[in-house]
């Protein structure tokens, strides 16, 4: 895909695996190794991740990574507003495939703060994220058959202040059609900062989804090109059919 044929500045470097224990394997390598860098570099380091079904097989593998967790942070990319006991929770699933085994030592950080709305958790969700080692040293997002990535869905109530390159503030609610519950997620600025940023996508649909949204610039449409428009490098983009 080049750029004379896209309105992306830099359309997306995908790399294409057999199967999704190949891709799940080489995304813990480089989140590895990006989270390897930035302890020799800061002594610290945060990774925030995606729920959903498609990353378990990379979380239960990188959670054998040798790596000095112990020095590590983690949390959520966004979050349904339910507790961990919700079956929906992305909280319960990293602490279940993840935050076990060596990465057992990292330190988590969830989203959801028990409060009823995400309106009234804002706040203490705000002041907890700022803990966090920042920027991200790695992100690693997941992309939507609608084209949403995060919680930034399309149609969602404020999703432009969510997407705004120019944002300030770290964290967004987000109430949306296709979102179920209400959630919180990280805004733009905090997820594209990141020293490395991943998109993981598995199946043809996805891949189609993402090439689509290459050729346009409306946001609106198809949120993954508030990522593709505002980032200063290629994303990494690791698929499988």
């Amino acid at each position: 895909m080049s750029t004379h044929s896209s309105p992306i500045a830099f359309p997306p470097a995908i790399a294409a695996y057999a199967d999704g224990p190949a891709l799940a394997r080489a995304l813990a390598a480089h989140v590895a190794e990006a989270l390897r860098a930035r302890l020799a570099r800061d002594g610290a380091a945060s990774l925030a991740v995606s729920g959903g079904r498609t990353p378990v097989a990379f979380l239960e593998t990188l959670s054998g990574a040798p790596l000095d967790w112990g020095r590590i942070a983690v949390t959520l990319v966004d979050e349904r507003w339910v507790p961990e006991t919700s079956p929906r929770s992305n909280a319960a699933l990293v602490r279940r495939h993840l935050l076990r085994g060596p990465a057992a030592d990292a330190r988590f950080v969830p989203l959801f703060t028990g409060d009823a709305t995400p309106e009234e958790g804002l706040a203490a969700a705000t002041a907890t994220v700022a803990s966090l080692p920042s920027p991200f040293a790695a992100v690693v997002l997941g992309m939507g058959d609608d084209g949403h990535t995060a919680s930034f869905f399309p149609g969602a109530e404020g999703l432009a202040a969510a997407i705004d390159p120019a944002g300030t503030a770290p964290l967004a609610i987000a109430r949306a059609e296709g979102a179920g519950e209400p959630r919180i997620t990280f805004t733009l600025p905090s997820l594209i900062a990141a020293d490395r940023l991943f998109l993981h996508i598995e199946g043809r649909t996805k891949r189609s989804v993402l090439e689509r949204a290459c050729a346009g610039t409306d946001a609106a449409e198809l949120p993954i090109r508030a990522v593709l428009n505002a980032v200063r490098a290629p994303l990494d983009v690791m698929w499988c059919p």
